[in-house]
């Protein structure tokens, strides 16, 4: 079937143009150019820093903050390719993205902290949308990503949180506001609490999906929830880090 739709519509790369094979949204070389996320970065939220830093630390942001996840960490720091790619998903519906977005967000388990996450197994558990965005999107980019995370890590996706309130769009909101704005926005499933996935039953912790981490308000809120239904550890893994 591929070859059939690479021959009708043939694959090429989403950043340079160049000719493809397979199905896939990145030639080698532009992928290899995006900004990854290595040390050193802030141990909690991912934050990248220049110049030389030893050992692990937490950002000047993070101190003052108490968050309900061990630590969050995304693949990709923020350039005009990689919030484009992204923007591409979301908003223009280019599904076909999520592809060259989950394999990309697989590059920080590489980062120790997830290995007990891979041994054991730990659920993947996308960012829930409202229902409304959901009709007007058709998709949820983050359990499209989690999707992809999923196939190649061999972890579980569990989609076990809803968002029970419709709010507004975070962009221009400041981090005090965006908690406020999401205060009781999101519930555990009640089909979940009834019955457990087999997935989640006896699972020492959950890996949280999202598209991009900016202050972290979002993927806390859902963190919090988790906790409260029982979740012991939870690890927060995204794409990119607005």
């Amino acid at each position: 079937m591929k070859l059939v739709l690479d021959g009708l519509y043939p694959p090429i790369c989403e950043l340079c143009g160049c000719g493809l094979s397979d199905g896939q949204a990145l030639c080698e070389e532009c992928s290899e150019k995006l900004p990854r996320i290595v040390s050193p970065f802030c141990e909690m939220c991912g934050e990248s820093f220049t110049g030389m830093i030893d050992g692990s630390f937490d950002c000047p942001n993070c101190k003052e903050i108490s968050f309900h996840f061990e630590f969050a960490l995304a693949a990709m720091n923020r350039c005009d390719e990689t919030l484009e790619l992204v923007h591409r998903l979301k908003y223009g519906r280019e599904i076909h993205l999520a592809g060259a977005l989950g394999k990309l967000a697989c590059g920080a388990l590489a980062d120790r902290r997830f290995q007990i996450a891979l041994e054991q197994k730990w659920p993947l558990v996308p960012v829930p949308l409202h229902q409304s965005r959901l009709r007007t999107r058709h998709f949820n980019q983050a359990e499209e990503i989690a999707r992809v995370v999923a196939g190649i890590s061999e972890l579980p996706l569990v989609k076990c949180l809803t968002r029970v309130r419709r709010t507004e769009t975070q962009t221009r909101l400041t981090r005090k506001q965006r908690m406020e704005n999401l205060r009781k926005a999101f519930a555990v499933r009640e089909t979940w609490n009834k019955k457990k996935p087999a997935a989640l039953k006896g699972a020492p912790g959950v890996v949280l999906v999202d598209d991009v981490f900016t202050t972290g308000s979002t993927v806390d809120a859902c963190a919090k929830v988790l906790r409260k239904a029982g979740v012991k550890r939870i690890a927060v893994l995204t794409v990119l880090r607005g």
